[in-house]
């Protein structure tokens, strides 16, 4: 009887290795089925035991994450992702197609899944408007990426920081293309004051951008994921992250509680609307109608000069000068720049100079805005001063330096007041030089209950006599509350405010 239990189970024995190689035809399933055992692949990057925790930053992110460079271990297997679930569990996913060729790597995980399908559905319409913006920009910032010896695929990042929109500001106040503060932009040489902003140069700020980013990159041991997470965060937060977790993967220290919501989002968001934007038909943005390429020539400008007069001489809309330099505050090149770089439509350079050339130093700019000084009251705000003065209270806190939510009660503010008449293109051989140029703006206050031209006299430092001559008003004739009456005047010669004949007369 033994002897046949024994045979028995012999001839059964062929029968495992065979179900054994079945399970071998479906690798993916294979994997699956092997779950968190110790024999399980190193597929998420993750550095495997024994490697320094300082060397972990350059394996991360490069094992079976660059598109197109896949491990040769992994066979036919692209890209094989962990996909972070609530339960901690991890999901392999496996694209039906490669990803597309790039220089930085990409990864498809369920975090860049996530937001494949946001900008595909729920964010589609704004996602339209950035791939349509996204050609003005892409080639010059990919050439100012590749002569700094960057991956050009790093204007994505541009991409989700503002939607390639020049006039863009957070509620962190980061402004432009690349979304700088203040701080970082002056940091790389960005000027920025009431005149100027650089950081909404799409030009500059991404020379700038290209400078950051190199440095986050030697920082972060050339791992482009953390260097991108810094760039959100701030440099110091990604270390202080990578010292409490012990770790340089950027998947497993967006799994704790450290990091911010947008930061552990922002890598996966950029992910993603880099493998939709190098092949949006792929992705169903095949609709889409693109801007053409931003092109322009630059001109060296001595002296200030109004952005209407250079529209005249280059023969185009004012607001086409203006789009090409929204770093410009104003209505024209900032003072005190001589050899300023205006960016004028491509083709245009030399008729401008030219023309530009029989312009005296005078017709080229006229003052358009001029400053009053007001000093805040006990109630006064920025929103209130603003709308007194026909202003915003943003431009109001520019022009000061202060934040809008400032409190000013005792602060002496400059305060923006629009002059009336604005400059007339003319050519030194047609007329004469003019004289110096000098405008003419009046100071306004609203007459309150009891007001008497005897006591805002006293107000406001001025005699009777000519509040009445300004006004327009007879000597015994009531103020009516409400009504705005000139209480001072003012001359902006050679850019300083001169108050006209009067002040100081109680005659």
């Amino acid at each position: 009887m033994k002897k046949a239990l024994l045979l028995l189970s012999i001839s059964l024995l062929p029968v495992f290795p065979a179900r054994a190689s079945e399970t071998r035809l479906s690798p993916l399933k294979e994997l699956a089925a092997l779950g968190n055992t110790a024999s399980l692949p190193d597929l998420s990057g993750v550095v495997p035991a024994g490697f320094d925790s300082r060397s972990k930053g350059e394996a991360a992110g490069s094992s079976g994450r660059r598109s197109g460079y896949p491990d040769p271990s992994m066979g036919e297997l692209i890209v094989i992702e962990d996909q972070l679930a609530s339960d901690g569990d991890f999901e392999l996913k496996l694209p039906e197609e490669p990803l597309p060729d790039s220089d930085i790597p990409l990864t498809l995980n369920g975090q860049v899944e996530y937001f494949i399908r946001y900008f595909q559905t729920s964010g589609r319409k704004g996602f339209a408007k950035w791939l349509s913006r996204s050609e003005r920009y892409i080639p010059m910032m990919k050439e100012v990426l590749k002569k700094h010896e960057l991956p050009e695929d790093l204007v994505y990042l541009a991409m989700i920081e503002s939607g390639f929109t020049p006039h863009a500001v957070s509620v962190a106040s980061a402004v432009g293309p690349w979304q700088f503060i203040s701080g970082t932009g002056k940091r790389y040489d960005l000027r920025i004051d009431q005149w100027i902003d650089e950081r909404r140069d799409p030009l500059k700020s991404t020379v700038a951008a290209a400078l950051y980013l190199k440095e986050l990159y030697a920082m972060f041991n050339n791992d482009w994921y953390l260097a991108a997470a810094g760039y959100n965060a701030g440099e110091n937060k990604i270390l202080r992250a990578i010292d409490r977790y012990n770790t340089r993967d950027f998947w497993e220290i967006s799994k704790g509680s450290y990091l911010k919501r947008e930061t552990k989002e922002y890598v996966p968001k950029l992910l993603a609307a880099a493998i939709i934007a190098k092949e949006p038909a792929r992705y169903g943005f095949a609709d889409v109608a693109y801007l053409p390429p931003i092109e322009f020539d630059t001109v060296a400008i001595p002296s200030r000069t109004d952005l209407e007069v250079a529209a005249k001489l280059c023969n185009v809309d004012y607001q086409v000068v203006k789009e090409l330099n929204p770093e410009l505050r104003r209505w024209c090149t900032p003072p005190g720049y001589p050899g300023y770089e205006l960016k004028i439509p491509k083709g245009k350079r030399k008729v401008f100079e030219q023309a530009y050339a029989q312009l005296s130093e005078d017709q080229r700019y006229a003052e358009r805005v001029v400053y009053a000084r007001y000093r805040a009251k006990r109630k006064d705000t920025l929103a209130a001063i603003a709308h007194r003065y026909g202003t915003t209270p943003h431009t109001l806190a520019e022009v000061n330096k202060l934040k809008v939510t400032a409190k000013v009660r005792g602060r002496t503010l400059l305060v923006p007041v629009a002059a009336e008449k604005e400059p007339e293109v003319r050519t030194a051989k047609a007329e004469a030089p003019r004289k110096e140029s000098s405008k003419e703006f009046n100071k306004y206050y609203t007459v309150k209950k009891g007001d008497t031209l005897t006591s805002l006299s006293k107000k406001f430092n001025i005699s009777s006599r000519i509040l009445t001559a300004w006004n327009n008003l007879k000597d015994k004739m009531a103020l009516r509350p409400g009504k705005r009456i000139i209480v001072a005047k003012y001359v902006e010669k050679k850019g300083s405010m001169v108050p006209v004949s009067g002040g100081n007369d109680k005659g």
